[in-house]
């Protein structure tokens, strides 16, 4: 008998030990995964950090060059037999690049001959001559003066001061002469030469010269078209999401339109340009290229967007608040506006300002309609010819100067600048407007 109670213990003993082992063998399997999982997980987001900063940093590198530009010091000559022949003054119709061509040429009273001229001349941007009748508009007094004036250079003299040509190839693989090199030297000796902030790229729009091409234009163009879409988009999809989840019946009408807002949601942009070509231009005839126009695309594509967020947000307030409410008296209109709104407001707020951040980041759909038009003029109104600065980036990235190239990494870093500000923004107004219960 205690033979056999030995030899039952005995067998147990040598029972739990294998199980033991055959857990802690399956701990030590389970564990090393885990850590495996770990570090893949560490390895990715790694690679994606690197791939990032490489981003960033290739884009700044590239980009922020364009915010500063060459200048040219020059002594101009405001000369009234220049600006007023016959002894009025027209603005319209006087000519300022002989004013700053002469004062190149002084400085370089060597140079002779219709091409070594023409040569010198194009050391200077073709928007001189409008800085100079800026200034004597504002300044009539200006009229038999001699001022010193900072000029724009050329995009070849800017590029060549920025380092981004090399003088030492061959002068018919660079876009500047010898001649050019040594006038340029020449200038840089005398201090007339300076790198300033470039202001046109802010002011101007869209320009065949890259010296003078600004994002102004485009700004306005993508300014108005928000306004559209957010005077749209937000109240018809906040309307759209308290019916559909506070007064809607369910049944198999309102699934089938929940099921068409979430595939909306995933649609391709460009399946709304089509449309918006096809409804608002073809059929309603409204103004191409126009914001207006524009904004309306927009709206159609971002609604989807702002009608789920919207439903979240409504969902996430907890049923209490509703039959508390409903409890002492309140009607089911008073429920919603009262209590349900509130409470969702901040999660609709940061749908609508996700929603505004997709809107200003597209250009397929604006592609669509017309808006990849060339547009120097800077939009005044919903109706006036625009472009966006996604579309005008996609201009600026098909051109092949490497002033342009400059340009365009710039403007990417200011839509990427609003698109951060718009989502900071949206994480702002959630934490401060966020209520626990």
């Amino acid at each position: 008998m205690l033979w056999g109670c030995a030899w039952c213990a005995s067998i147990e003993s040598s029972m739990s030990e294998v199980t033991r082992g055959k857990v802690s063998a399956g701990l030590a399997r389970r564990r090393r995964k885990e850590r495996l999982f770990r570090l893949c997980g560490m390895l990715a987001t790694t690679v994606g950090i690197v791939f990032l900063v490489v981003f960033f940093a290739d884009l700044i590198g590239k980009g922020s060059s364009a915010f500063r530009q060459t200048f040219l010091r020059l002594e101009i000559s405001f000369d009234t037999a220049v600006i007023a022949p016959q002894g009025s003054i027209d603005l319209q119709y006087a000519d300022f690049d002989l004013l700053a061509r002469n004062a190149l040429r002084d400085l370089f009273p060597d140079v002779s001959g219709r091409n070594p001229l023409r040569e010198l001349n194009r050391l200077l941007s073709v928007g001189a001559g409008y800085q100079l009748r800026d200034m004597l508009q504002q300044d009539p007094g200006l009229l038999g003066s001699v001022q010193s004036v900072w000029l724009p250079a050329s995009s070849s003299v800017d590029m060549l001061r920025k380092g981004n040509i090399d003088a030492s190839i061959d002068a018919a693989l660079r876009p500047i002469s010898d001649a050019q090199l040594a006038w340029v030297a020449a200038l840089q000796r005398d201090g007339r030469l300076e790198l300033r902030w470039n202001r046109a790229f802010f002011s101007n729009g869209d320009s065949r010269e890259p010296e003078l091409a600004g994002i102004r234009g485009a700004l306005m163009g993508s300014f108005y078209m928000l306004l559209v879409t957010l005077a749209l988009a937000l109240p018809i999809g906040v309307a759209a999401a308290i019916y559909l989840e506070e007064f809607a019946p369910r049944n198999r009408w309102s699934d089938l339109i929940e099921v068409n807002i979430n595939n909306l949601a995933a649609v391709p942009s460009i399946v709304f340009g089509l449309l918006g070509l096809a409804v608002f231009i073809n059929w309603a005839t409204l103004p191409r290229s126009a914001p207006l126009v524009g904004g309306l695309v927009l709206a159609l594509l971002t609604l989807p967007v702002i009608i789920i967020a919207s439903r979240a947000a409504i969902k996430s307030v907890p049923p209490s608040i509703r039959d508390a409410a409903l409890g002492l008296g309140a009607s089911r209109m008073q429920v919603v506006f009262h209590h349900v709104m509130p409470l969702s407001l901040p999660g609709m707020l940061t749908g609508a300002i996700i929603g505004m951040s997709r809107a200003l980041g597209e250009s397929a759909p604006l592609l669509m309609i017309g808006m990849v038009a060339f547009i120097v003029d800077v939009p005044g109104g919903f109706s006036d010819p625009a472009t966006a600065l996604p579309v005008q980036i996609y201009l600026w990235a098909d051109s092949p100067e490497r002033a342009f190239a400059e340009r365009t990494s710039a403007a990417i870093m200011v839509l990427l600048g609003f698109l951060m500000l718009m989502n900071l923004a949206a994480v702002v107004l959630r934490k401060r407007m966020e209520q626990k219960w």
